[in-house]
């Protein structure tokens, strides 16, 4: 039997070094614990597909030789955006299913979603295949299940393009890819809509020699800004390496985070929908609570993390959500997964019926000062307990909210420290009303983090 290192299976996704932790023994064995899985709970077919880095054609093809000799039957949809891969599901009408994907990890990682229904497992059901993989106890099929192979690009791409109808007001858009999956559909997509392109690294290549594929960094966005502000662009779209999270720059090139993005979505969703809650990362700007409260909307914080949310939104029947990082989930008139093509093609929708440009429209959201999210070094075994000294520390003294780690309510902002779920890192945000009002907060956040046990140092903006 394979040695399974255990610390690859993360809270809502397994994730490791590929070459070192993710081998074929390793991979084989998941597959058949999963296809264990599946076939317990009467699952018997689903797809499989991958993103393009180098090592995701092995993983996919390791993952399923260890489904099919548990006799699960295999679709493999080959190369593909992750959220492709999560209508995939509905499109062939399948209750599980494996996207291999390292997301915004350094090109030397991969990783597995696992799907159960309509959305990915997390937590307790992760651990469950990490226990059936260490204990080898598979089902084994007298036959090996059937594989087939689809290519549902062009339904996919004709989806969206049903769903989605633009105004009057023709858009120019730099799109970047970052070398990533989302290169693949990108021009065809959004030509589609009627936009006119200018396309950025739309070359698939896992080695992603132009810029890693995270849109949330400013310096993954440095070319994509420059070409907004030379072409006179209307704004700029990056997409992550599997094209589930987006980062726009608008037509000053300004960056926009996904808590000023969710404002102008709910913008249009509350007044559809009056009441409705709106889930809020706990990362989230506390301009996006104003904003939601203006509308009408009651606001609840939330736990980052995809699987998390999707989770929280099923639960409570939620129209729409998202994350600072760029995942957007629309749940009221789409299927509720993320999806940064649909995202992205939500936006677009609100710009065309709009005279102003984007950058008018951002300067009427509320704006606070903030830090960028800063990561911070800490050991796994070490990083729950740095956050919990935080928090105790925090609660004699302040208001806090500690649904996820702790943000700490200061009179003219917030600081925020939790526990990353993928990597060993902790993660700091902090927001205050005035630049004076951030520079004590981060001051006073700093020293919270080192007094919990936490090293030294310097945020990110």
């Amino acid at each position: 039997m394979a040695h399974i290192p255990s610390h690859i299976f993360r809270e809502y996704d397994i994730r490791g070094l590929a070459e070192e932790e993710l081998t074929s023994p390793v991979m084989i064995a998941v597959g058949k614990a999963y296809g264990t899985f599946l076939t317990e709970k009467g699952i018997r077919k689903i797809p499989v597909g991958g993103d393009v880095r180098l090592s995701s054609k092995r993983i996919r093809r390791d993952i399923i030789e260890g489904l099919r000799s548990t006799g699960m039957d295999v679709i493999d949809i080959g190369t593909v955006m992750t959220p492709l891969f999560y209508w995939s599901l509905y499109h062939f009408g399948c209750d599980g299913g494996v996207m291999i994907t390292g997301s915004h990890n350094p090109k030397e990682f991969n990783g597995l979603k696992l799907a159960l229904g309509k959305t990915t497992i997390f937590g307790e059901q992760i651990q469950e295949i990490r226990r059936i993989a260490e204990t080898g106890h598979f089902f084994v099929a007298e036959r090996p299940g059937v594989l087939e192979r689809a290519d549902i690009g062009e339904e996919y791409v004709e989806m969206l393009c049903r769903k989605l109808t633009l105004g009057p007001k023709k858009l120019k858009v730099v799109l970047d890819a970052g070398n990533g999956t989302a290169g693949l559909f990108m021009e065809k997509f959004f030509r589609r809509l009627g936009c006119d392109v200018l396309p950025l690294f739309a070359e698939p290549d896992g080695t992603f020699p132009n810029h890693h594929p995270d849109p949330t960094v400013r310096e993954n966005l440095r070319i994509l800004t420059e070409t907004v502000l030379r072409t006179k662009a209307d704004l700029g779209i990056g997409f992550d390496g599997d094209a589930d999270r987006l980062g726009v720059v608008d037509d000053a090139g300004e960056m926009l985070f996904g808590d000023t993005l969710m404002a102008l979505y709910w913008r249009e969703i509350l007044p559809k929908h009056p009441g409705a809650t709106a889930i809020i990362e706990v990362k989230s700007s506390q301009a996006l609570v104003e904003e939601v409260e203006r509308l009408g909307g009651v606001p609840l914080f939330w736990k980052s993390g995809h699987s998390l949310i999707k989770a929280k939104m099923k639960e409570i029947d939620a129209l729409f959500a998202g994350e600072v990082s760029g995942h957007m989930f629309f749940a009221d008139e789409f299927y509720g997964f993320d999806d940064s093509f649909y995202a992205a093609a939500r936006l677009l929708r609100l710009l065309s019926f709009e005279e102003r440009r984007l950058s008018e429209i951002v300067r009427t959201i509320p704006h606070y000062f903030s830090t960028g999210e800063t990561r911070i070094p800490c050991p796994d075994d070490k990083k729950f307990h740095v956050v919990a000294a935080v928090r105790e520390e925090a609660l004699k003294t302040h208001k806090a909210i500690t649904v996820d780690g702790v943000r700490i309510l200061y009179p003219q902002g917030w600081g925020l420290l939790r526990v990353s779920n993928t990597q060993p890192i902790l993660v700091a945000r902090c927001e205050g009303r005035t630049p004076s009002a951030l520079r004590e907060i981060e001051e006073d956040m700093h020293r919270r983090v080192v007094l919990g046990g936490g090293i030294p140092f310097v945020w990110t903006y």
